[in-house]
């Protein structure tokens, strides 16, 4: 394999497979590396005159702050973030989607929902309005332990989802609208079979007042208790475990059958992004979830930080340009939203990202924005939003990845692919995670937390589209029960992060 990977024609960079030591040769491109580079990294293919844009994938990722020899390291120390116009074309890339007929789509054994949706996991939700309400929910749902779950093993657990606000915030705001959407998003999840929504009492987020305006009342699988009403702590518990016990019998009643892929609904995320992301582990996702809106699913790409630079990546295959707009739009309100902090969108990024060879936020969303395949895009949502639209859509979300996967699954996400080229250890319920490795030696170290090694794209092993396929079955087979690593290691109980805005008092 060569050293050294040039993605476009164009470029004016190389990136290292593996790491190069000062002074190395590299014949084949008649360089001479100047400095010691890690892998994942990139070098100058060429003379890079100062101030002159560096490229890579063809697209603009900075300028030089100076001159820049043959061979030498190109990163955050001699890059500097080149903020300018990028004309949206709304539409110019959008191309007809090639769908497979119905009756030949993929299949996996979910759960019907009385309302039409499918499941790929069957939980019972406890649920708090109100960080108050946390220790109560979590006590609850710690009664339920594997062994006195064995007698229903149609049932994946009894999950809890406490939360840290619900009060000291200001109503009616953005901030609570958001707070509730995500809540009635959980309540009502199509891997929920039953949801218990509890309060304290006196809080801003009043249970009652939840469920009138997010219109949960109508729904016999979910109940609300308020700890005031109840009792208190311990007897507020109780009842919890005695409402739990009684809705056991039914929830385990429910059974897998056969479903069409179409009622497959991704949230893609990455975290801990390295210079391979953007190469194997994303690009190939992406060709994943072009298979998957083929089989007439959906699939969500969110982390809107995180396509700052190259939305026009998107909005060029906006089926209109009503769609390309309301992107643009929540860019905007991110740029006011953030001005002034020392915020990813502002081009700074994680020490992990840099480490692993992301100058800044331009070449980050390059990688980032690989995620969401090559269709159109159809629609764009707000954090939490329910999701109606099939095929790939965007919803508005940080780059914080808690954050960002409990709106894909509040909005409606029954399973997460999550990319990762520095690691990372995150699981989420009541929608399990597969965690893509986007490098052979990293899926190696962590292999215990890692489900697919997306390193044999860059290991030359398989190419994108192969990758893609393997993801694909993969995802068919996680849908229809198979566990993925985080769920094999008890993880998900933590990751409910509603993204908190506004003013705290």
């Amino acid at each position: 394999m060569s050293p050294l990977i040039r993605l476009h024609p164009h470029d004016n960079v190389l990136v290292v497979r593996h790491p190069l030591a000062l002074g190395q040769e590299l014949p084949d491109f008649g360089l001479k590396l100047k400095a010691q580079v890690p892998a994942g990294h990139k070098i100058a293919a060429c003379r890079i005159a100062a101030g002159e844009h560096v490229r890579k994938y063809n697209v603009v990722i900075g300028a030089a702050t100076r001159e820049i020899a043959p061979g030498e390291h190109v990163h955050g120390h001699n890059l500097a973030l080149v903020d300018e116009y990028r004309d949206p074309g709304f539409g110019l890339d959008v191309k007809p989607v090639d769908f497979v007929p119905a009756a030949q789509r993929a299949r996996f054994m979910g759960y019907q929902r009385p309302n039409g949706r499918v499941g790929t996991r069957n939980f019972i939700a406890l649920i708090s309005t109100v960080n108050c309400s946390a220790t109560a929910i979590h006590q609850a749902a710690a009664h339920f332990t594997p062994e006195r779950l064995a007698a229903y093993p149609h049932i994946d657990g009894v999950a809890a989802f406490a939360q840290t606000s619900g009060c000291g915030m200001s109503s009616p705001s953005e901030h609570f609208d958001l707070l509730r959407r995500t809540i009635a998003g959980y309540a009502t999840h199509a891997n929920v079979a039953a949801a218990l929504i509890v309060g304290l009492g006196c809080e801003r987020n009043q249970v009652a007042d939840l469920i009138a305006t997010q219109g949960l009342g109508d729904q016999p699988q979910i109940r609300s208790f308020v700890m005031q009403d109840s009792g208190g702590t311990r007897a507020t518990v109780a009842a919890l475990v005695a409402a739990i016990e009684a809705m056991l019998p039914a929830a385990n009643d429910v059974r897998r059958v056969p479903c069409s892929a179409e009622h497959l609904m991704i949230g893609t995320e990455c975290g801990g992004s390295d210079g391979f992301s953007g190469i194997g582990a994303n690009p190939a996702l992406g060709a994943a979830m072009d298979l998957l809106v083929r089989h007439g699913g959906t699939a969500i790409l969110s982390e809107t930080p995180e396509i700052h630079g190259v939305e026009f990546m998107l909005t060029r295959r906006a089926i209109s340009p009503a769609v390309g707009q309301k992107l643009l739009d929540r860019l905007a309100w991110w740029a006011e939203y953030t001005r002034g902090h020392n915020a990813q969108f502002n081009g700074v990024v994680g020490a992990g990202n840099q480490a692993g060879g992301l100058a800044n936020i331009f070449e980050k969303s390059l990688g980032s924005a690989m995620k969401g395949g090559t269709t159109p895009l159809m629609a764009v949502y707000h954090y939490a939003e329910p999701i109606t639209q099939h095929g790939f859509v965007f919803m508005d979300s940080p780059g914080y990845d808690p954050v960002a996967t409990t709106g894909q699954i509040a909005s409606g996400a029954n399973l997460i692919c999550f990319t990762t080229g520095r690691g990372s250890m995150f699981g989420s319920k009541p929608a399990p995670t597969l965690k893509l490795a986007s490098n052979t030696p990293m899926f190696t170290r962590l292999e215990e937390d890692m489900d697919i090694n997306c390193g044999l794209v860059i290991d030359g092993d398989c190419d994108i589209q192969q990758m893609g396929q393997r993801i694909f079955e993969h995802i068919l087979r996680t849908a229809s029960g198979e566990r993925t690593k985080s769920e094999l290691l008890g993880l998900g109980d933590h990751e409910f992060v509603p993204w908190h805005l506004g003013i705290v008092s």
